[in-house]
Protein backbone atom coordinates (compact mmCIF):
# COMPACT_ATOMS: atom_id res chain seq x y z
CA UNK A 1 0.00 0.00 0.00
CA UNK A 2 1.35 3.37 -0.99
CA UNK A 3 0.48 6.39 1.18
CA UNK A 4 0.16 8.68 -1.81
CA UNK A 5 -2.43 6.32 -3.33
CA UNK A 6 -4.39 6.45 -0.07
CA UNK A 7 -4.24 10.25 0.04
CA UNK A 8 -5.30 10.52 -3.61
CA UNK A 9 -8.22 8.14 -3.04
CA UNK A 10 -9.58 10.16 -0.11
CA UNK A 11 -8.90 13.51 -1.81
CA UNK A 12 -10.98 12.32 -4.78
CA UNK A 13 -13.90 11.13 -2.64
CA UNK A 14 -13.86 14.01 -0.14
CA UNK A 15 -16.46 16.23 -1.89
CA UNK A 16 -19.10 13.45 -1.75
CA UNK A 17 -17.96 11.73 1.44
CA UNK A 18 -20.73 13.05 3.67
CA UNK A 19 -23.39 12.08 1.11
CA UNK A 20 -22.20 8.50 0.70
CA UNK A 21 -21.57 7.52 4.31
CA UNK A 22 -24.26 6.91 6.90
CA UNK A 23 -23.65 6.41 10.59
CA UNK A 24 -25.69 4.78 13.33
CA UNK A 25 -26.02 7.35 16.12
CA UNK A 26 -26.58 4.66 18.78
CA UNK A 27 -23.36 2.89 17.75
CA UNK A 28 -21.40 6.15 17.70
CA UNK A 29 -22.76 7.01 21.15
CA UNK A 30 -21.67 3.60 22.47
CA UNK A 31 -18.22 4.01 20.92
CA UNK A 32 -17.77 7.44 22.53
CA UNK A 33 -19.09 6.16 25.87
CA UNK A 34 -16.62 3.26 25.77
CA UNK A 35 -13.81 5.70 24.98
CA UNK A 36 -14.89 7.80 27.99
CA UNK A 37 -15.40 10.98 26.00
CA UNK A 38 -17.10 13.46 28.31
CA UNK A 39 -17.08 17.19 29.06
CA UNK A 40 -13.59 18.70 29.06
CA UNK A 41 -11.83 15.60 27.71
CA UNK A 42 -9.10 16.47 25.18
CA UNK A 43 -9.55 14.28 22.08
CA UNK A 44 -7.27 13.72 19.11
CA UNK A 45 -9.44 12.41 16.27
CA UNK A 46 -7.03 10.58 13.95
CA UNK A 47 -8.03 10.28 10.28
CA UNK A 48 -10.98 12.54 11.10
CA UNK A 49 -12.03 12.88 7.47
CA UNK A 50 -14.74 15.49 7.01
CA UNK A 51 -15.45 15.56 10.74
CA UNK A 52 -17.98 12.75 11.07
CA UNK A 53 -17.55 12.55 14.86
CA UNK A 54 -17.13 16.29 15.48
CA UNK A 55 -20.82 17.03 16.23
CA UNK A 56 -20.85 14.19 18.77
CA UNK A 57 -17.71 15.48 20.50
CA UNK A 58 -19.14 19.00 20.57
CA UNK A 59 -22.43 17.79 22.05
CA UNK A 60 -20.38 16.21 24.85
CA UNK A 61 -18.37 19.43 25.26
CA UNK A 62 -15.06 17.68 24.57
CA UNK A 63 -12.02 19.65 23.38
CA UNK A 64 -11.08 18.27 19.95
CA UNK A 65 -8.16 18.36 17.51
CA UNK A 66 -8.57 16.49 14.24
CA UNK A 67 -5.88 15.22 11.89
CA UNK A 68 -6.13 13.63 8.48
CA UNK A 69 -3.56 13.24 5.71
CA UNK A 70 -6.09 14.05 2.98
CA UNK A 71 -5.90 17.80 2.39
CA UNK A 72 -9.34 17.73 0.74
CA UNK A 73 -10.94 16.04 3.75
CA UNK A 74 -9.25 18.56 6.05
CA UNK A 75 -10.53 21.53 4.01
CA UNK A 76 -14.10 20.26 4.22
CA UNK A 77 -13.84 19.58 7.96
CA UNK A 78 -12.44 23.08 8.54
CA UNK A 79 -15.31 24.65 6.58
CA UNK A 80 -17.91 22.68 8.49
CA UNK A 81 -16.36 23.09 11.95
CA UNK A 82 -14.40 26.33 12.19
CA UNK A 83 -14.30 26.01 15.99
CA UNK A 84 -12.19 22.82 15.78
CA UNK A 85 -8.47 22.76 15.01
CA UNK A 86 -8.11 20.41 12.02
CA UNK A 87 -4.64 19.70 10.66
CA UNK A 88 -3.34 17.94 7.58
CA UNK A 89 -0.95 15.42 9.11
CA UNK A 90 0.16 11.79 8.97
CA UNK A 91 -0.68 9.83 12.15
CA UNK A 92 2.54 7.85 11.78
CA UNK A 93 4.70 10.95 12.30
CA UNK A 94 2.38 13.59 13.80
CA UNK A 95 3.79 15.41 16.80
CA UNK A 96 2.74 18.40 18.84
CA UNK A 97 3.30 19.90 22.29
CA UNK A 98 -0.27 19.17 23.31
CA UNK A 99 -1.16 15.91 25.10
CA UNK A 100 -4.55 14.24 24.86
CA UNK A 101 -6.84 12.28 27.16
CA UNK A 102 -8.29 10.19 24.31
CA UNK A 103 -7.06 9.30 20.86
CA UNK A 104 -9.86 8.09 18.60
CA UNK A 105 -9.29 6.19 15.36
CA UNK A 106 -12.74 5.78 13.83
CA UNK A 107 -13.34 3.94 10.55
CA UNK A 108 -9.70 4.33 9.53
CA UNK A 109 -7.48 1.56 10.93
CA UNK A 110 -7.26 -0.51 7.69
CA UNK A 111 -5.82 2.53 5.86
CA UNK A 112 -2.58 2.66 7.87
CA UNK A 113 0.15 0.80 5.95
CA UNK A 114 2.11 0.31 9.20
CA UNK A 115 -0.44 0.28 12.03
CA UNK A 116 2.12 -0.63 14.70
CA UNK A 117 4.10 2.55 13.91
CA UNK A 118 0.92 4.60 14.15
CA UNK A 119 0.07 3.11 17.55
CA UNK A 120 3.60 3.72 18.89
CA UNK A 121 3.59 7.33 17.72
CA UNK A 122 0.10 8.06 19.01
CA UNK A 123 0.84 6.59 22.44
CA UNK A 124 3.48 9.32 22.86
CA UNK A 125 0.74 11.95 22.45
CA UNK A 126 -1.39 10.70 25.34
CA UNK A 127 -1.45 12.02 28.88
CA UNK A 128 -0.55 9.47 31.56
CA UNK A 129 -3.63 7.32 31.94
CA UNK A 130 -4.95 8.48 28.56
CA UNK A 131 -6.94 6.18 26.29
CA UNK A 132 -6.72 4.97 22.74
CA UNK A 133 -9.80 3.71 20.95
CA UNK A 134 -9.82 1.97 17.57
CA UNK A 135 -13.40 1.68 16.38
CA UNK A 136 -15.62 1.03 13.40
CA UNK A 137 -19.34 1.62 13.19
CA UNK A 138 -19.85 -1.74 11.49
CA UNK A 139 -18.81 -5.35 11.89
CA UNK A 140 -15.42 -6.59 10.76
CA UNK A 141 -17.12 -8.53 7.97
CA UNK A 142 -18.91 -5.40 6.69
CA UNK A 143 -15.66 -3.45 6.75
CA UNK A 144 -13.93 -6.20 4.77
CA UNK A 145 -16.72 -6.11 2.14
CA UNK A 146 -16.57 -2.32 1.96
CA UNK A 147 -12.85 -2.48 1.17
CA UNK A 148 -13.18 -4.90 -1.74
CA UNK A 149 -12.73 -3.62 -5.28
CA UNK A 150 -11.26 -0.15 -5.77
CA UNK A 151 -10.67 0.35 -2.03
CA UNK A 152 -8.61 -2.87 -1.81
CA UNK A 153 -5.58 -0.93 -3.10
CA UNK A 154 -5.74 1.51 -0.19
CA UNK A 155 -6.71 -0.83 2.68
CA UNK A 156 -5.39 -3.73 4.64
CA UNK A 157 -7.72 -6.34 6.08
CA UNK A 158 -9.17 -5.18 9.38
CA UNK A 159 -7.39 -7.50 11.81
CA UNK A 160 -9.20 -9.82 14.16
CA UNK A 161 -9.66 -8.04 17.48
CA UNK A 162 -7.15 -10.33 19.24
CA UNK A 163 -4.49 -9.28 16.73
CA UNK A 164 -5.09 -5.60 17.47
CA UNK A 165 -4.96 -6.38 21.18
CA UNK A 166 -1.44 -7.78 20.65
CA UNK A 167 -0.44 -4.57 18.85
CA UNK A 168 -1.67 -2.46 21.76
CA UNK A 169 -0.85 -4.43 24.88
CA UNK A 170 2.78 -3.36 25.24
CA UNK A 171 1.62 0.25 25.79
CA UNK A 172 -2.01 -0.11 26.90
CA UNK A 173 -4.15 -1.98 29.42
CA UNK A 174 -7.04 -3.18 27.25
CA UNK A 175 -10.47 -2.94 28.83
CA UNK A 176 -12.90 -2.84 25.86
CA UNK A 177 -12.98 -5.49 23.14
CA UNK A 178 -16.10 -5.64 20.98
CA UNK A 179 -16.40 -7.32 17.62
CA UNK A 180 -20.03 -8.03 16.81
CA UNK A 181 -22.56 -7.40 14.05
CA UNK A 182 -22.93 -3.67 14.88
CA UNK A 183 -19.47 -2.46 15.78
CA UNK A 184 -15.80 -3.17 16.20
CA UNK A 185 -13.94 -1.43 19.03
CA UNK A 186 -10.89 -1.97 21.14
CA UNK A 187 -9.89 0.58 23.77
CA UNK A 188 -7.30 0.74 26.47
CA UNK A 189 -5.56 2.98 28.96
CA UNK A 190 -1.92 3.98 28.55
CA UNK A 191 0.28 2.10 31.00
Amino acid sequence: MDKQDIISFFDEFAPNWDNTNQHDEKVISAILDNAQITKGVKVLDVACGTGVLFPYYLSRKADVVGIDFSAEMVQIAKRKFSQINVLCADAESFSCDERFDVIMIYNAFPHFPEPQKVIKNLSSLLNNGGRISIAHGASREEIQKCHEGKASKISLDLPEIQEVKKMLESDFDIDIMISDDKMYQISGTKK
